[in-house]
C-alpha cells in the first residue's frame, strides 16, 4: 500500500522551533489535513492539496486522512504544539480502530513537536523542574467532574500545573472555579503564569498569584502555568522573574 499519514506537531509558532523530522515529513506531504489555522501557519507547496475544517471535526478529519492515504496519497496531518499532546494522533488511532480495516495497514508515522508548555516553560525559566501534570479544562469529551478531580488530586499531591484550554466563549466560567478549587488546597502565594502565544509576535506573558489570578488574564490561546508550595520567583532588575520549581523537595522549609 503506498499511501501513508504523517501526524506532524508544528511546534508553538516560532518557525525556529519546528522540529526538522517534522518539517521534512510535511514537506513530502501531497496532501494537508487540519484545523484551518493551523494550516494557515504552514507555507503551501506547489501541488499540495489542503483540506481544512472546524476546530470540533478531530475524526472527521481524521477518517478523511486515512481515506486520502487509502487512495495512494501521503497525507500531513497538523496539530497545534505536540499531535500526541491534545492533538490529532489520538483522533488518528482513534478513527482506526473503529473504523476501515484496511486502515491498520497504512504507514503512519507520529512526529513530535514542541508542545506550548515546553515553549512557555523555557520561555519563564523552570517551572516544571519537578514532577508536573498538564490538564485540559475542555469539557467537550470528559465530564467536568472529572477534571475537578483530577485538579484536585495533582493540587494535593504537589504537582505544579499547566492547564491548555483554559476558557472561551462556550466555556468563560470553568477557569475561574478551577481557580476557586485550587485555593482550597494551595497557598495564595503559589505563581500563576498567564503565557499567550509563546514564541509568536503576539506573545504576552503576566506573572501573578494564585491569590491574585483572574480568569479573565486569560483566552483560548492562553496556556495557564499553576506552581506549587515550592515554586520560586527570582526577581531580574529591569525585567520579569525566573520562575523555577527546585528539582529538591523542601527548600522552602
Amino acid at each position: 500500500m503506498s499511501g501513508r499519514v504523517d501526524i506532524i506537531g508544528l511546534g508553538p509558532g516560532a518557525e525556529d522551533l519546528r522540529c526538522p523530522r517534522a518539517a521534512g515529513a510535511l514537506a513530502q506531504a501531497t496532501d494537508l489535513v487540519g484545523y484551518v489555522p493551523y494550516l494557515e501557519r504552514v507555507a503551501e507547496d506547489s501541488g499540495q492539496r489542503i483540506h481544512g475544517s472546524d476546530n470540533r471535526e478531530e475524526i472527521q478529519r481524521a477518517r478523511l486522512a486515512l481515506d486520502l492515504a487509502i487512495q495512494g496519497r501521503r497525507v500531513a496531518v497538523v496539530s497545534s504544539g505536540d499531535g500526541g499532546v491534545f492533538g490529532m494522533a489520538a483522533a488518528v488511532f482513534e478513527a482506526m480502530e473503529q473504523g476501515d480495516p484496511r486502515w491498520r495497514a497504512l504507514e503512519v508515522a507520529v512526529h513530535p513537536g514542541v508542545s506550548a508548555v515546553l515553549a512557555a516553560a523555557a520561555r519563564l525559566g523552570a517551572p516544571f523542574g519537578n514532577d508536573f501534570c498538564v490538564l485540559s479544562l475542555s469539557d467537550n469529551l470528559k465530564p467536568w467532574g472529572v477534571i475537578l478531580n483530577r485538579l484536585e488530586a495533582a493540587a494535593c499531591a504537589g504537582f505544579a500545573m499547566a492547564f491548555y484550554n483554559p476558557i472561551s466563549k462556550a466555556r468563560p466560567w470553568q477557569l475561574g472555579e478551577a481557580l476557586a478549587r485550587l485555593r482550597r488546597h494551595l497557598p495564595g502565594s503559589v505563581p500563576v503564569i498567564f503565557a499567550r502565544a509563546v514564541s509568536r509576535p503576539e506573545e504576552h506573558v503576566e506573572i501573578t498569584t494564585l491569590a491574585d489570578a483572574r480568569p479573565e488574564q486569560a483566552d483560548m490561546r492562553t496556556l495557564v502555568m499553576v506552581g506549587n508550595a515550592e515554586t520560586r520567583l527570582i526577581p531580574r532588575p529591569g525585567g520579569e522573574p525566573w520562575v523555577y520549581t527546585p528539582r529538591r523537595v523542601g527548600m522552602n522549609a
